[in-house]
């Protein structure tokens, strides 16, 4: 399942998965989505390693959503635990 997180003033979009399970390890996959003409760019990260897919961003709004997801990383597995954010009062 794919959970709503935030949505900037720019109407970038961004989402978080629930918690995937690789060899025993818990992730998160954050996207990333802004609308363009003609389109969308987009970028993910699976956390915990930080591994990022960027199609369309330049280096320097890269640069804002690294340390934004950054900063955030631990209400991502958070939220994904919990069912997103719109659950985030039951915890």
């Amino acid at each position: 399942m794919i959970y709503p997180y935030m949505t900037l003033p720019d109407e970038t979009e961004i989402t978080h998965s629930d918690i995937i399970r690789d060899n025993g390890r818990e992730q998160v996959k954050v996207f990333i989505e802004t609308p363009i003409e003609g389109g969308f760019k987009d970028a993910v990260c699976v956390l915990p390693d930080y591994k990022w897919e960027n199609h369309g961003y330049t280096e320097k709004e890269m640069e804002y959503y690294k340390d934004f997801v950054e900063k955030a990383a631990h209400l991502f597995f958070k939220f994904a635990r919990g069912g997103g954010f719109e659950n985030a009062a039951n915890f």
